[in-house]
């Protein structure tokens, strides 16, 4: 909870930015280019962006149609912009990029379930901090994913989130209409549940397939 109060000046200052761009077209390329660049450059907050967007468009301000076209192509953009360097630059370039010790914990993480599961990884790793970043790049280096299973697999995953977010917003801001700001906050709330469940689930099917696979390796008393 403190870690979300923390956030909420952020939020709620890209929502005065938004209010400022809705007399103009800025808004939809501002949702496009963050929406892209967030898959290579996981600073930029793409989610908050398209949830304060919907909210917006909940408010009468945008239309929800546009707001979902603009963050699903950018995503799928940015996706591809990703799959194209990890191809391009190679695993050892992309690691010495991404240096931290979480990344790298990331990119091997993304490796295995790649191999196991593509094009379900592709979609669920939206909803996975930092999970969009190293699953395009990976599916880039590992030269065993091809790029049409890729492409395919991303259009899922970028209509899927592009509407999630924005449709989250957009109820949120039809909720108060008359105070948006409100429908931002509960629709980031409702968003970082959702995260936070996504996570929980994923952490106890490891330790499940974990405890599988440490039972299967116990040698015999016979």
């Amino acid at each position: 909870m403190s870690s979300l109060l923390a956030l909420l000046p952020d939020l709620l200052a890209i929502f005065d930015q938004f209010e400022q761009w809705v007399t103009s077209d800025w808004a939809y390329l501002a949702i496009f280019a963050v929406s892209a660049i967030d898959a290579f450059f996981p600073l930029v907050p793409s989610e908050t962006v398209v949830i304060t967007a919907g909210v917006l468009a909940g408010a009468g301000d945008l239309s929800l149609p546009l707001v979902i076209l603009c963050a699903a192509s950018g995503a799928i953009t940015g996706d591809n912009i990703s799959y194209g360097l990890g191809t391009w630059l190679g695993e050892h370039t992309v690691k010495r990029v991404f240096k931290g010790e979480k990344s790298h914990k990331g990119f091997e993480w993304a490796e295995r379930q790649l191999a196991q599961r593509g094009t379900y990884l592709i979609v669920v790793a939206r909803f996975i901090p930092g999970g969009r970043t190293a699953t395009t790049f990976s599916a880039g280096y590992i030269h065993s994913f091809p790029y049409r299973k890729f492409l395919a697999a991303d259009v899922l995953a970028g209509a899927i989130w592009g509407s999630y977010a924005a449709c989250l917003g957009y109820f949120g801001g039809k909720t108060f209409e008359e105070e948006p700001w409100k429908g931002l906050i509960l629709a980031f709330v409702v968003a970082v549940g959702i995260a936070t469940t996504i996570e929980l689930v994923r952490h106890r099917r490891q330790k499940r397939r974990a405890g599988r696979d440490g039972a299967s390796h116990v040698p015999s008393r016979e």
